[in-house]
């Protein structure tokens, strides 16, 4: 795909599973889990031991199907350039750095970066940012989210941090393109208990209720 229809992928299916883990054991497996789990959009963070190496495998276990691998966590343009020839898909950052996002376009991917204030959301996508990662979203949470997308209704965003089942509807009737969970999807309790069923059954979860919250708009 090229770094527009990647991008509609990424909103289509709107969540996307950071996988963060303590060690890199088990990690190709859990990404698979989460995808039969129903969810597309899974981020391995570089935070995780062997990111780099649970990408390529995965890249290649899950040539052909229906999901779209990405990595996280990235602060520099290197970082960026080795996922991407990992297999990576699209580019996240806590951060907004010119550089990582020009690397991520170079190699035709949608990039992430991450800003909270207004100023910084507006910076970021000015910069290149193809969907603006409001983090954390957790401070400020829903009502934040509300009040920069009314002045700033242009930029597409997708709020990380704090998204759980209960509020995950209210964030989408607020106008977000996608929404990155963490934790509360791909919990380390589940993670360190190798519960590959229980992940899938998260995963779930979050898929049918972002389908359903897109369905009542």
């Amino acid at each position: 795909m090229n770094k527009q229809s990647i991008q509609n992928y990424l909103t289509q299916h709107g969540i996307i599973a950071i996988v963060r883990a303590d060690s890199g054991d088990g990690l190709a497996r859990i990404v698979e889990a989460v995808m039969e789990g129903g969810v597309r959009c899974i981020e391995v963070t570089m935070t995780t031991p062997g990111a780099l190496g649970c990408i390529e495998t995965a890249s290649k276990n899950l040539a052909g199907a229906d999901v779209c691998l990405g990595v996280g966590s990235v602060l520099d343009a290197e970082t960026a350039r080795l996922a991407i020839l990992a297999g990576a898909q699209y580019v996240v950052s806590p951060i907004t750095s010119q550089d990582v996002i020009n690397m991520a376009h170079r190699y035709g991917k949608p990039c992430m970066p991450g800003a909270f204030t207004p100023t910084e959301i507006y910076n970021a996508w000015m910069l290149g940012g193809d969907i603006i990662k409001v983090f954390p979203a957790s401070c400020g949470g829903l009502s934040y989210i509300k009040a920069v997308r009314a002045p700033l209704p242009q930029i597409p965003i997708a709020p990380t941090g704090g998204v759980d089942l209960n509020n995950l509807a209210d964030f989408v009737k607020a106008g977000v393109v996608a929404i990155g969970v963490g934790g509360n999807l791909v919990s380390k309790k589940l993670i360190e208990a190798r519960d590959y069923p229980g992940l899938a059954k998260s995963a779930r979860r979050y898929a049918d209720a972002f389908q359903s919250a897109r369905e009542a708009l």
